[in-house]
């Protein structure tokens, strides 16, 4: 990394918002990752458009990080700058449009919604990870997702071009949408929600965080859910049925709570992730003859 390009972005942003050779896992919900070349955290979304810009006119590879709930990081790290959305996270409620921008926690905006007595958003209390991330991969749980109740999205093109996105336009699917396609940045999104009872409102999201609680291995870090649910089937039920409940390799584990989870039991490497990965797909495709496809992401 050039210094000038550290110096200019230094300047941009302030110091103590740029950090070199920032190790990963203290930014993912993995615990798992190498350093970063630079980690930048821009105060608004002005400083983030002109971060993006700065990057692309130095030809300095970049990426965008949410909550990091969803991502595996190598064990060298990113060669780059890891832009990071945590203070990015206005939200503005009118009537019962919520507009919020990408950098805000999936968690807070369902305890807006809910203090205005707004629903449809309390399946996404408990996701470990912000709207920004939410509608890249249009995040789901519980039988609902972010395309019930998305109406678009901002985002930034290639060329530094804000867009509004409808509904229609971001092509939303299971686990998917245009936005890594077209290489799209969400600045902010859009959602109608409906009128509720705060009090019932409130009872589902804890309903919600219980059963979360009862079934998920909260306790260890871990990405989510490893795999995505192959059609007409789950990932977790196919990784018990062929007895790997359990299986370790290194430090990665398949959770014994949940075989939909691998966990960090505290000293796992992304090596150690990739590698049970790769068995428990090759055992699954094996017994079943069914493909499983990782859902994290992996950035180095």
């Amino acid at each position: 990394m050039k210094e000038s390009f550290l110096k200019e972005l230094t300047e941009l942003l302030g110091e103590g918002s740029v950090t070199a050779n920032e190790p990963m896992k203290l930014h993912t919900t993995f615990r798992i990752g190498g350093p970063a070349d630079v980690y930048a955290v821009p105060g608004d979304m002005r400083g983030l458009k002109e971060t993006v810009a700065l990057c692309r006119r130095g030809e300095v590879p970049y990426c965008i990080l949410g909550k990091g709930s969803n991502l595996l990081v190598s064990d060298e790290g990113w060669r780059g700058v890891v832009i990071s959305t945590e203070n990015l996270c206005r939200c503005l409620i009118e009537g019962m449009t919520v507009k919020a921008e990408a950098g805000i926690s999936l968690a807070r905006l369902a305890r807006r919604a809910c203090e205005e007595s707004l629903a449809g958003l309390e399946f996404a209390a408990g996701i470990p990870g912000t709207l920004g991330g939410a509608v890249v991969m249009n995040a789901g749980a519980y039988g609902s997702e972010m395309k019930a109740v998305l109406t678009g999205a901002e985002v930034l093109d290639t060329d530094g071009m804000v867009h509004r996105l409808g509904l229609e336009e971001l092509k939303l699917g299971y686990r998917a949408s245009c936005i890594p396609e077209k290489k799209y940045i969400v600045l902010g999104a859009e959602m109608k929600l409906t009128a509720g009872e705060k009090e019932q409102i409130q009872a589902r999201m804890d309903e919600l965080a219980a059963r979360r609680r009862l079934k998920q291995p909260l306790e260890y870090p871990s990405a989510g859910s490893m795999f995505k649910r192959p059609e007409g089937y789950f990932a977790g039920k196919l990784i018990d049925d062929a007895g790997l409940r359990g299986f370790s390799v290194g430090g990665a584990r398949i959770s014994e709570k949940h075989c939909g989870f691998v966990i960090n039991r505290g000293d796992a490497t992304a090596g150690d992730v990739l590698e049970l990965c790769r068995q428990v797909a090759g055992i699954v495709k094996d017994k079943f003859g069914v493909e499983l496809e990782r859902e994290v992401k992996y950035l180095g």
